[in-house]
């Protein structure tokens, strides 16, 4: 952030410097405090992010609610809409997983899944296809695990990487950094890639392991956690890094407690501390259908959890996450919702689309903290 702010300064030496030696005979116009603040102030880049818009198991073959991709239509519907509307279009849109219900077997993940894109590629239904902003998709549980009912737990679904990447890879970015070596295959969605002066670094919060004698099942919730917190490092190091961001489907923190079962990850713990002692802006998720912002240290990295895509949940509203990345180094954030609908996936065009929650993410205690977690 320092470093942006002398970026700052230093261009409006050079603005001065070049009004002053202007040929005299140009009107000259005036260096304001109002200039200033306009130049301070603009907006060097933003992304936006949401998760967990598929429907209840209930409602699979609920016309009103959904079709072959097992998503909230109307919601995801608008949540496009709204996105291209802005007057700061985002750069990015993360969607952090459960995009589809699956979580059964590879036949109804391939086919909820090649629904999904076709969805998405209709600009009849989505707006944000052909808008330029570049998708970036991120598996979540309902992608990687199945379920399994002699024990009501989630296991890793075998097949389901392969099937991810047959639909999603046009989906990740093709300049990303990724894991090498004997693990490469499995590890796959986890990645990293940099966008102006942001670095962003993409976690599978539930990669796939196979069964062994302690785990008959294989373990839900495993991360490579050493490459990701290496990639956060690199970006730490690197001069032209100013801000870095680490995303998955399942968050850490929820309501403000440690989650390192199935609403969060075993790795929490390790990873958490890394993200706070290489100043990683926020974690960014989805998972718990729900929004929350919140600074478990107090001060330092935030936990944001953007659940509130449009599944059924405790959310009070559907809606999406943005980030602006200010050209002073300040990080602008809001999140914009409607008031959900009951069924939950009612379109409710009378609901007005709205900010919901606004602050600057400050390193610092936050001064303005979300009190409805």
């Amino acid at each position: 952030m320092i470093k942006s702010k002398i970026c700052v300064v230093l261009a409006l030496l050079v603005v001065i410097i070049t009004f002053n030696s202007c040929d005299k005979r140009t009107k000259e116009k005036p260096i304001t405090l109002e200039n200033v603040e306009a130049v301070k102030d603009s907006v060097l880049f933003s992304f936006s992010f949401v998760g967990c818009n598929r429907v209840q198991y209930g409602d699979w073959h609920n016309d009103s609610a959904t079709n072959a991709s097992t998503a909230n239509l109307s919601v995801l519907k608008r949540i496009f809409e709204d996105v291209t509307s802005l007057e700061q279009k985002p750069s990015l849109f993360f969607f952090l997983g459960d995009l589809v219900l699956a979580e059964s077997d590879t036949i109804n993940l391939d086919a909820q899944l090649k629904a999904w894109v076709k969805l998405y590629e209709d600009k009849a239904f989505s707006t944000i296809s052909g808008s330029g902003i570049e998708l970036v998709a991120v598996p979540g549980n309902h992608e990687m695990l199945f379920y399994n009912t002699n024990d009501d737990k989630e296991y890793p679904l075998a097949g389901s990487t392969p099937v991810w990447m047959k639909y999603m890879k046009p989906y990740m970015p093709a300049d990303r950094n990724h894991i090498t070596g004997k693990d490469s295959l499995v590890n796959q969605m986890t990645f990293s890639f940099a966008r102006n002066n942001v670095g962003f670094v993409v976690m599978n919060t539930d990669t796939y392991n196979p069964p062994t004698k302690e785990n008959p099942y294989g373990f839900e919730g495993l991360i490579p956690i050493q490459w990701i917190v290496e990639q956060i490092k690199q970006y730490k190091k690197n001069p032209d890094i100013d801000h870095i961001f680490v995303l998955g489907h399942k968050p850490y923190y929820v309501d403000g407690k440690p989650e390192t079962g199935h609403k969060g990850f075993p790795e929490g713990p390790a990873l958490w501390s890394e993200l706070h002692k290489n100043e990683v802006v926020a974690m960014l998720s989805a998972h718990v259908h729900d929004y929350q912002r919140m600074q478990p240290n107090g001060a330092g990295t935030y936990q944001i959890i953007a659940g509130n895509g449009g599944s059924k949940g405790p959310a009070a509203f559907f809606g999406y996450s943005t980030i602006h990345i200010m050209s002073n180094g300040e990080v602008q954030f809001f999140s914009r919702g409607f008031d959900k609908g009951s069924p939950y996936y009612q379109n409710v065009p009378a609901n007005t689309m709205k900010v919901q929650d606004s602050t600057m993410l400050t390193w610092s205690k936050n001064a303005n903290p979300y009190k409805s977690n």
